[in-house]
């Protein structure tokens, strides 16, 4: 169920803020964030984000395409290592 239109896209307070301040300065030094729930608003294109995927922080660049979509479907939290692998000893005895 999506979030209603009466609301209005959630994007933290502070992450506003620091976007301003960057603006402001015209610094290109990228934003550190916790905040994955927040939604990619217009004002953030060009801008990088450090977002913090539970372990470490992957950069982000938002681009136009990325607008309207949650910052933390960027940064992956999972890593795939890959299926189980077919032991040696196995192929040998069948």
């Amino acid at each position: 169920m999506s979030r209603s239109t009466k609301k209005g896209p959630f994007v933290d307070p502070k992450l506003l803020k620091k976007i301003a301040a960057q603006a402001a300065s015209g610094s290109h030094e990228p934003i550190k964030t916790w905040s994955r729930a927040s939604q990619i608003a217009p004002e953030f294109v060009g801008a990088r984000f450090m977002v913090h995927n539970g372990k470490n922080f992957i950069e982000v660049f938002v681009t136009e395409d990325m607008v309207g979509h949650r910052l933390g479907e960027f940064s992956p939290t999972r890593t795939f290592r890959g299926h189980g692998q077919v032991v040696k000893r196995t192929l040998e005895k069948t």
